[in-house]
């Protein structure tokens, strides 16, 4: 009987829960479960806890978090990422140095909305069910901590930015808001994410 941790790079296209069905396939082991969820469109880390491990997985999922993101400016989605229905699109004027100092604002402890497009449940329903049905409802904002911001490169309309983060953290968020403080709106167009906690 299989017991332990596996660490997947995941690639882009599967969900998180599509690496643990392969696994509960591959390994005839039903308990399995992840440590974060990662995106469809996102790649890198991703811990999967097997058998006995699966009672560590709620240890696990409190760890910090690193991604590195790239961030599309001009550009605002229903997703707040590229793989959303395009609803604005703006011109883009603000300059490397401009994106660097906007950073300053969302580092240490902040409050993020959650997106619609996300797990998080409201009354019993999740959010991503509820857009899918073109509805929109009030989302209250949760308390985070961005540890790190750091622009890794870039110039024009995309910028490669290095995030260390708590848990809850949503790194399309994150790139949402960045394109707003700076004037032209923003989403995301690729994550990895490089560590999971003390996995990476």
């Amino acid at each position: 009987m299989p017991n332990g941790i596996v660490i997947i790079d995941k690639p882009q296209g599967w969900t998180s829960m599509d690496v643990c069905a392969k696994l509960r396939g591959i390994l005839h082991e039903k308990r399995v479960g992840h440590a974060g969820t990662l995106d469809p469109m996102a790649t890198g880390v991703l811990p999967v806890f097997v058998g006995q491990a699966t009672k560590a997985v709620s240890f696990a999922e409190g760890g910090q978090k690193v991604y590195e993101a790239v961030l599309q400016l001009g550009l605002v989605t229903d997703t707040q990422d590229t793989s959303g229905n395009i609803l604005e699109t703006h011109p883009v004027t603000a300059t490397r140095e401009a994106v660097q100092a906007a950073l300053a604002q969302f580092l240490g402890p902040i409050e993020q909305i959650p997106p619609m497009y996300s797990a998080v449940k409201i009354g019993g329903q999740k959010l991503y069910e509820l857009a899918r049905k073109g509805k929109e409802i009030e989302r209250k904002p949760r308390s985070i901590t961005i540890h790190e911001l750091e622009l890794l490169e870039g110039e024009g309309t995309e910028f490669t930015l290095r995030v260390r983060c708590s848990k809850g953290t949503y790194v399309r968020t994150l790139c949402h808001d960045l394109g707003r403080a700076l004037g032209c709106g923003g989403c995301m167009s690729a994550l990895r994410r490089r560590r999971a906690g003390s996995f990476g």
